[in-house]
């Protein structure tokens, strides 16, 4: 079912649905193409099946999400990435240990500029495409400091939350073509479903968020989409499942059905004839609100990257599993940590990475799905679009190699 949220004292840890006598899991989710297996979980019975009755409460911002999960109104929740590792570490919050058991997707986000920002990209003279994110970014980089020069103000950008995969990619992306991100340009955050009107009303001019948002704002002639996390950082993770490490301990049994559910619900959402299904299906207003047509595009990795121009196949923009990645990866924690380091928000390494091994630990997911599950693919360590390798052994060293970085702002609220 789909819940007004008009209660949110509810504690349903031990709630049990009236609906064919099921424990209930209330899970908290955002409009966005990605909560696309939590939300095929109970529309298609996957849920059901494995004995469970979802309670799905549609959110705004992930601030929400995180404080609705740490205070235990969600059981569950469709979240960032980094989330689970910032709630370990009381990143902008109190410390509550979570654990990220299930990759919601791979890839889906896109970097949108407005139109009048395209412009000044085209006029740099650097090629400006979907596929060549090194001299993409430095377009951007070009007009920054033409901007500078003239005493213009500096660009907004936009993500969506401190702890994201759009935060970290954003700035490695930027700062890899000589940007300062917290210098040379001015960081903003704002909620996913609030993007295109604040690209609309001029108060930012370059945002990264996760579909369907970026084609909605090609499709309003507001912005065009320059470039996406699978060329950043190919084939890595974007929403997580994300509990609360009490829930998994205290209720192994209910966590391990829903893991083999979402499990399910992810390889139906991946099957290229169930796309328009899908498509229909979170495009209803109490999921996403926003038309299928334009949905379609982002879950099929079809993008129209310019008002009017046909859409580009862009491989891997978003998949929901693909060669095991509903598995959790340690590796790619451990990037998520390696950023929170660079970029000043931990005061402590040692304690950032044994918070990344221990959010993306796959145990729990090992657990759920025992002789069903795929095969684990090799863990492989993180690579970006510009080269250089994450050691999992010396991440410190990885961070070091970094020409543009901050110390560590324990003071600073993020």
């Amino acid at each position: 079912m789909f819940s007004e949220d008009t209660d949110p004292a509810r504690d349903l840890l031990a709630r049990t649905a009236a609906t064919d006598g099921l424990p209930v899991l209330r899970i908290g989710f955002i409009p966005l193409a990605d909560c696309a297996p939590i939300i095929a979980a109970h529309v298609k019975g996957f849920a059901a099946a494995e004995g469970l009755a979802l309670d799905l409460v549609r959110e705004t911002s992930w601030a929400n999400i995180r404080d609705r999960v740490a205070l235990g109104h969600f059981d569950a929740a469709h979240m960032l990435g980094p989330m689970p590792i910032a709630g370990r570490l009381g990143l902008g919050h109190w410390k509550t240990p979570m654990l990220a058991p299930f990759v919601l997707n791979e890839g889906g986000n896109a970097v949108t500029v407005g139109i009048g920002l395209h412009e000044e990209m085209l006029a740099t003279g650097e090629t400006v495409d979907v596929f060549e994110p090194a001299s993409t970014a430095r377009a951007i980089a070009t007009v920054v400091a033409r901007r500078a020069t003239e005493g213009r103000p500096p660009l907004t950008v936009a993500t969506v939350y401190p702890f994201s995969a759009h935060n970290y990619e954003m700035r490695y992306w930027l700062a890899a073509a000589g940007l300062d991100p917290d210098r040379d340009i001015r960081l903003v955050v704002v909620p996913p479903p609030l993007m295109v009107d604040a690209l609309t009303s001029g108060n930012i001019e370059v945002f990264s968020v996760g579909a369907p948002w970026p084609s909605l704002a090609v499709e309003a002639g507001v912005g065009r989409i320059v470039a996406t996390k699978q060329a950043v950082w190919p084939h890595s993770p974007e929403k997580v499942l994300g509990v609360r490490e009490h829930f998994a301990q205290r209720s192994p049994e209910k966590l391990a059905a829903l893991i083999r559910a979402l499990a399910r619900a992810a390889a139906w959402c991946a099957d290229p004839d169930h796309m328009t299904e899908l498509a229909a299906i979170l495009a209803r207003a109490e999921i996403i609100g926003v038309e299928a047509e334009i949905i379609l595009r982002g879950i099929t990795s079809r993008l129209v990257t310019r008002l009017g121009q046909p859409a580009t196949p862009i491989p891997h923009y978003m998949d929901f599993a693909f060669d095991g990645s509903n598995r959790p990866r340690i590796a790619d924690g451990m990037w998520f940590a390696s950023q929170m380091v660079r970029w000043g928000q931990v005061a402590d390494p040692d304690a950032a990475y044994e918070a990344a091994r221990r959010a993306f630990d796959p145990a729990y997911f090992d657990a759920a799905l025992g002789a069903d599950a795929p095969p684990a693919p090799a863990e492989r360590p993180p690579q970006l679009f510009d080269g250089p390798v994450l050691d999992l052994a010396d991440p410190g060293t990885y961070v070091a190699g970094f020409a543009i970085r901050r110390s560590a702002r324990p003071d600073e609220t993020f």
